[in-house]
């Protein structure tokens, strides 16, 4: 052996594996029921990140577990589309060369688009096995896969023929940047200071934030109990500027603490507005259009977008202005560009969601699901709880185009499981247009689980779903998880997975949000450079709990390496003693019982312990404990008290042997968090081992009855 661990072999490592078809099922018959994981997909426009390195560790210890447990092990690689993010990234690109969505046709674009991807997911796809992913690449599946779009058509489908897709008219988070819509939950809210203009309507004065949208008001509401309004309900306020007149409404919603308590109503564009336009048969008026700009309004003010607008606004206001005042109130911001959300009126495909929470919650309650940190589970049932219909419509060219064919005769959509409809289902009509729209990545990755495992093998649905366990960070519990647990029930009238494990964050040895803003990004492919992929991995669950955040830092992964090299001066010592001692034939402890003193003793019952705790830790998702168990035996009990404390000792033969069935079994435990640098320590030190298995990922996990 070297005298030090080349962690560069590691490529060769995983060649080994690949060779040997590990990581294919269907290499291993098996009895035992299957184990399987479905890979978030990662998105497919950008080199992985350190969040990445963690799901794909935390995922690859409970795979190699199983495996070695002798399940039927099956993980899913895959990658996503990613929609929006993807279209976003790409666009930044052309901007930096001085072009943009525009200057190309959606063919062009799309394709444009797709390059770019199948370029980033061949580095993806290379990332993932540095960091030693054991999945079948054989299955690997991506979101724009044909047979996965056929899955979520027959989907949409199957929704709209029970009713629970519709296309209306309603107020969406619109963002003009991006030229999309958003759903509910992919808005983030921010807290920004902003002027509260007291504005005179003549009969009344009202309190707005938004004074470029009085031309779309349609009311004014006061709260039928502010008894300072009771007898102005039923009259006529007036519109400053434009001196159009509008009624004086009452409404239950109208907060009489804000403002004035009287509340100027723009249906248009705002969604409380909205609701009491509903309530109350109001016309809405849009003054603001797809791009931000100004229209239905006063000549100089048309074309202007809305910030301009509101300071040229609130300048023609003067004479109507009571007063301002400085408040901080919350607006919503797109979560990509960070810009300001426009709620807009718009004609949208939405999913009734209330029946899919119900079957959701029931199966949560029934532990069907179950979430292994409690304090998910009540985050998930407080999302459902609030959730409201799902707009799935996107106004991008890249993802899955919705498969509605509008008549251009009786104007009805023709709604297909993706094939083209030659003429209208409604009047037989053969001019249909489709909607040039996409779905949300959020509504086709929701069926990931069942998609995916209906799209590999033959057998593979049956056989693999409902998947084990779904390993996912907490952010996107909201945008992703709960979707996965509606989509999949209804869809296959059975759960997606029967455990939710939700991880924390990555975060900067501050603590603080690892960003490329802030400067203190950790790319996990340079430091398993710099250090082998193992000593990132065991960084990456050390220390904390697997759902709590996890502070990283160059120092956590060379400490790793320190543990690595121990491991391999371990089996170096092991492999040089037995060659100085050619007839040295090892033997398991039980067969030399008589042989063997206390110490002897002590350390094997340390190994049945940390052999049964490691077990019990790993099948508990309480993998810092797990790890903290083996470092502990391996660095402590074995190497500094037994193997130090015994070297002098006139029995060699003896030591030697008890030393050999520790370490060797010690690995074994440790290889689903070290993969790399034990299956290069068994490479070298098998010839003295008993067990017969080619490499140690293909081995049997230890258990009491061989201990």
């Amino acid at each position: 052996m070297d005298k030090n661990y080349n962690h560069f072999s590691e490529k060769e490592i995983y060649a080994l594996w690949e060779k040997r078809c590990l990581f294919n099922p269907d290499s291993f018959p098996s009895k035992k029921k299957p184990f399987s994981i479905i890979m978030p997909p990662p998105n497919a426009n950008d080199p992985l990140h350190v969040g990445h390195a963690r799901f794909v560790t935390i995922s690859d210890i409970l795979i190699r577990y199983f495996r070695m447990k002798g399940y039927k092990t099956l993980w899913v690689p895959g990658a996503d589309h990613a929609g929006i993010e993807t279209q976003f990234v790409f666009e930044k690109k052309l901007r930096e060369k001085g072009e943009s969505r525009f200057d190309f046709t959606r063919e062009e674009l799309y394709q444009m688009i797709w390059n770019y991807v199948q370029e980033n997911k061949a580095l993806m796809i290379e990332q993932l096995k540095l960091l030693g992913s054991s999945c079948d690449w054989s299955r690997f599946k991506f979101t724009l896969d044909q047979d996965i779009i056929n899955v979520v058509y027959s989907t949409f489908k199957k929704l709209y023929d029970a009713g629970l897709v519709y296309r209306g008219k309603k107020i969406i988070n619109y963002c003009p940047r991006c030229g999309t819509s958003f759903s509910q939950l992919e808005v983030d809210y921010v807290e920004r200071e902003d002027f509260l203009y007291y504005l005179d309507y003549e009969t009344i004065h009202i309190a707005t934030t938004r004074p470029e949208t009085i031309f779309a008001d349609v009311a004014v509401a006061v709260n039928p109990n502010d008894k300072r309004y009771k007898n102005l309900i039923g009259q006529y306020a007036t519109i400053p500027i434009i001196k159009r007149k509008i009624p004086i409404i009452a409404d239950r919603l109208v907060d009489p603490k804000f403002g004035t308590g009287a509340l100027k109503i723009t249906p248009a564009h705002d969604p409380v507005d909205f609701e009491i336009g509903l309530r109350h048969n109001l016309t809405p008026i849009s003054v603001i259009d797809e791009n931000g700009k100004i229209i239905n309004s006063p000549e100089k003010y048309i074309g202007l977008n809305t910030t301009v607008a509101r300071e040229e606004i609130v300048k023609d206001l003067d004479h109507f202005i009571v007063k301002t005042e400085k408040i901080s109130h919350t607006v919503g911001t797109c979560y990509r560009d960070k810009g300001i959300i426009e709620p807009t009126l718009s004609d949208q495909w939405f999913i009734k969601v209330s029946p899919l929470v119900k079957l959701s919650l029931d199966a949560i309650k029934e532990k069907k699901v179950v979430f292994v940190h409690k304090r998910f589970e009540r985050m998930a049932k407080h999302w459902y709880k609030n959730l409201k219909d799902w707009n799935i419509s996107r106004q991008i060219v890249w993802g899955i185009r919705i498969p509605a064919f509008r008549c251009n005769s009786c104007t009805y959509w023709n709604i297909t499981s993706g094939e083209i409809p030659d003429k209208c289902q409604y009047c037989g009509h053969t001019k249909l247009t489709q909607d040039p729209d996409t779905f949300d990545t959020w509504f086709s990755s929701g069926m990931w689980p069942f998609a995916t495992l209906m799209t590999t093998r033959k057998d593979d649905f049956k056989t693999f779903y409902p998947t084990s366990v779904m390993v996912t960070a907490y952010d996107i519990l909201p945008f992703w998880v709960i979707r996965m647990i509606m989509l999949g029930i209804f869809a296959t009238g059975n759960i997606p997975f029967e455990k939710v494990l939700l991880y924390g964050l990555v975060r900067d040895k501050f603590g603080q949000k690892i960003s490329k803003s802030k400067g203190n990004v950790i790319n996990p492919i340079e430091m398993l450079e710099k250090y082998g992929a193992d000593s990132v991995r065991n960084s990456l669950v050390w220390g904390t709990l697997i759902e709590n955040d996890i502070s990283l830092s160059e120092d956590n992964i060379r400490g790793q390496r320190n543990f690595a090299n121990k491991i391999w001066n371990i089996a170096r010592f092991i492999k040089i003693s037995f060659s100085n001692y050619p007839g040295l034939v090892p033997k398991e402890p039980s067969k030399i019982r008589k042989r063997l003193n206390d110490e002897d003793r002590n350390i094997l019952k340390k190994l049945q312990l940390t052999v049964k705790s490691v077990s019990n830790n790993i099948e508990k998702c309480k993998l810092s404990q797990a790890i903290s168990c083996i470092y502990d035996f391996a660095w402590k009990d074995l190497a500094d008290k037994y193997l130090e404390g015994n070297k002098s000792r006139e029995d060699k033969d003896t030591f030697l042997c008890v030393l050999r069935f520790c370490f060797t079994n010690c690995i074994k435990i440790l290889h689903p968090f070290m993969p790399f640098i034990t299956e290069s320590v068994w490479q070298q030190i098998k010839e003295i081992s008993i067990d017969d298995s080619d490499t140690l990922a293909g081995s049997a996990w230890p258990t009491n009855r061989n201990l």
